[in-house]
């Protein structure tokens, strides 16, 4: 089988160390396969996505020596979502949700990969998603009632029981986007073709949702591969919002994006950045 990896970034903000290290993993992994490396920019966030800079993005790859075989935006992709959230709607495991993030706050009592866990307020009770804006519900238990134990595999850290539970009932479709992260990569992911899903360490339990909706959704399960994180000297990931300089800066000043390029293969960071640590 063909291997095929993506890069999907989200145009809230410009590039930085992070994303180039990890475009070049991506795209590594899938050369020295003799694989696909695909750039998906994923656009759907509401008005925090700016289109402009797609563009930056390209010339930022390109600019490191990066090369890819297709690319995709999410916004085209609305149609999927709406019927695959249509679809678990169908197997009755979605339910409307009009609780906001402070009255989840208040009232979870455990916290999850995500921060507080959702405590189920509106499952089982009669929700009018048509009264104001909702989201939509995953009701887990259920789900995994469905589709019993389920496994996944990581490309370093083995076999992995699937544990969706951890995350409590996440949102699938959002208030204000199409939908959430996990529903949107997930489709994407199967619908291009992805057999091998590279990301941060930071997604690692993502995954155990993913898993679970590729078993709900008749999708094919991809094998993994999180890698670390580039850190600052604090030990947090590189952020846009924390104003990590962003590649775009370093390409207009004259700097050499091979040169980076090899730098980051080689784990030879700039003074203060450093690979974060892994799972376990």
């Amino acid at each position: 089988m063909t291997v095929c990896t993506r890069f999907a970034p989200s145009p809230n903000g410009p590039l930085h160390l992070g994303h180039a290290y990890a475009a070049i993993v991506a795209h590594d992994l899938a050369r020295e396969r003799g694989g696909r490396f695909l750039l998906r920019i994923e656009d759907i966030d509401g008005v925090r996505s700016r289109p402009e800079l797609a563009a930056a993005f390209r010339a930022d790859l390109q600019w490191l020596g990066l090369s890819w075989d297709g690319e995709t935006a999410q916004s085209g992709h609305l149609a999927r979502y709406a019927a695959a959230g249509e679809r678990l709607k169908a197997m009755g495991l979605l339910y409307p949700c009009h609780c906001t993030r402070a009255e989840i706050a208040a009232a979870a009592r455990e916290m999850g990969p995500d921060g507080p866990v959702y405590p189920g307020t509106c499952r089982g009770r009669h929700v009018d998603p048509a009264a104001g804006d909702a989201a939509w519900r995953l009701d887990v238990a259920r789900a995994m009632a469905l589709t019993g134990p389920l496994q996944w595999t990581d490309a370093l850290a083995g076999v992995q029981q699937a544990r969706p539970d951890l995350f409590g009932d996440v949102v699938i479709l959002r208030k204000e986007a199409p939908a959430s992260y996990h529903l949107a990569a997930t489709v994407d992911d199967a619908a291009d073709g992805v057999t091998l899903v590279t990301r941060g360490m930071d997604l690692f339990a993502a995954t155990h949702i993913h898993r679970l909706l590729q078993a709900l959704l008749g999708l094919p399960v991809p094998q993994w591969h999180h890698h670390l994180l580039l850190v600052d000297e604090q030990g947090r990931k590189l952020a846009k919002r924390r104003g990590s300089p962003s590649l775009a800066d370093r390409r207009e000043a004259g700097e050499d994006g091979a040169a980076l390029a090899a730098a980051l293969r080689a784990c030879d960071f700039p003074a203060g950045i450093s690979l974060g640590e892994g799972v376990g």
